[in-house]
């Protein structure tokens, strides 16, 4: 949070301009749902939907709530300005955050800028284009399941989802308390670190002093990785077939506790909108919200009551090992179009809601698509985990840049 000189406020006021005009020019990729006249000097952010931010008002991605700007801002923004940041605008999401593409009825789909026919991945799928398009210096996105993270890999960008209960949700929109958090998007490992920094208000926590791990000891869960497409599954193998392979909690058993959270407390936040006004939500929303409804409390209760076992045998896998590595999505980005199967997009990366557990999706330098790798970190251990981050980072731009 440094005093900026004259000459840097002249350039950064230029920048955000440069930034507003460029999304005019990029508005048919549907990216931003509002845009602010803020001006003035500092990085340029652009927020998710689901947060407020004053003098805009908060869609959530849909059309239920008022439209009156909102008076406040949230204090993860209010952190951020602090900081001296400015907030370009709110960006599309899917719709209440409950999907993975990005595809919304209301407000257009968000196209990948990487491949315009293509999703950009959900639900922060418009914060993951901001930065993949270049129209901010980074971006906030909530992750419930996977929403930094998947739109994070299928852009091309770094997504950066902190332990749970790292930045503080008052004043950002729910799915499932238990389960929300709070990331940054960004393009390399220490801007999103830094973002999420400034949103703890706890600046230089890392990002000051960020040296890599060269030598990180990594493993990959055994019997969790199938089903790869054929551009993630060579990159995949080329990055992690020497690793170890490690006991772990069974992918289907983590993925079913926390689709029972998730999905429980999804239901109970909407189910007097879904009585009163059904038509006002998208069809692929409203089929995924009435499903919810059927998470029986018997099966809720046991998911909230196994976390802290579930967390433990986290804990004890990782056990000499500074982090784990999985693909962050099963595929590429898949060309729009309705009735997508997004089991691929979400398969790796739902469990570490449940768990709480910090992780980092990077991109692997290709030739083609963007291809994310999910860094997984020990909970709370956010600060040890960038470092790794940051290592292969460099260590992945190195190679590609060798051969």
């Amino acid at each position: 949070c440094r005093a900026p000189t004259i000459a840097r406020a002249i350039l950064v006021t230029m920048k955000i301009d440069y930034y507003r005009t460029r999304s005019a020019e990029l508005g048919r990729l549907n990216i931003f749902i509002t845009l602010t006249d803020e001006d003035g000097d500092g990085e340029v952010v652009a927020v998710k939907d689901l947060i407020d931010v004053r003098g805009t008002p908060t869609s959530g991605g849909g059309v239920i709530l008022p439209m009156q700007p909102k008076t406040h801002d949230a204090p993860l923004v209010s952190a951020i300005r602090e900081c001296g940041c400015l907030v370009i605008g709110k960006t599309n999401m899917h719709e209440w955050a409950f999907g993975l593409t990005t595809i919304n009825p209301h407000y257009g789909t968000v196209r990948n800028p990487r491949d315009e026919r293509r999703i950009s991945g959900g639900s922060s799928g418009g914060s993951a284009a901001a930065v993949a398009a270049g129209l901010c210096d980074w971006a906030i996105g909530t992750d419930t399941g996977g929403s930094v993270r998947v739109p994070a890999a299928l852009c091309g960008v770094v997504g950066f989802k902190p332990t749970f209960g790292t930045v503080e949700m008052t004043g950002v929109l729910p799915l499932s308390f238990s389960l929300d958090t709070i990331g940054s998007l960004a393009p390399d490992v220490s801007t999103a670190t830094r973002g999420v920094e400034m949103m703890e208000r706890q600046v230089g926590w890392v990002s000051n002093e960020l040296v890599p791990i060269t030598e990180p000891r990594l493993a990959v869960p055994a019997g969790w990785v199938y089903g790869l497409d054929d551009t993630v599954g060579p990159t995949w193998e080329k990055l992690a077939s020497h690793l170890p392979r490690v006991p772990f909690p069974s992918l289907s058993r983590l993925s079913k506790y926390s689709l029972d959270v998730l999905y429980a407390e999804a239901g109970a936040y909407h189910r007097q909108w879904i009585t009163s006004c059904p038509e006002l939500y998208g069809r692929d929303v409203l089929d995924r919200l009435r499903l919810a409804l059927g998470v029986t409390g018997a099966d809720y209760v046991e998911a909230l009551q196994c976390r802290e076992t579930i967390q433990s045998e986290v804990t004890q896998a990782m056990e000499g090992f500074d982090a784990i590595l999985l693909p962050t999505t099963a595929s590429i980005a898949p060309v729009i179009a309705e009735n997508l199967n997004v089991e691929p997009l979400a398969r790796f990366s739902r469990p570490f809601n449940y768990t709480g557990q910090p992780v980092f999706s990077l991109p692997v330098p290709t030739a083609g698509l963007p291809v994310g790798i999910q860094v997984v970190g020990r909970l709370g251990q956010d600060a040890a985990l960038a470092r790794v981050a940051f290592g292969l980072e460099l260590a992945w731009s190195a190679g590609a840049a060798s051969g």
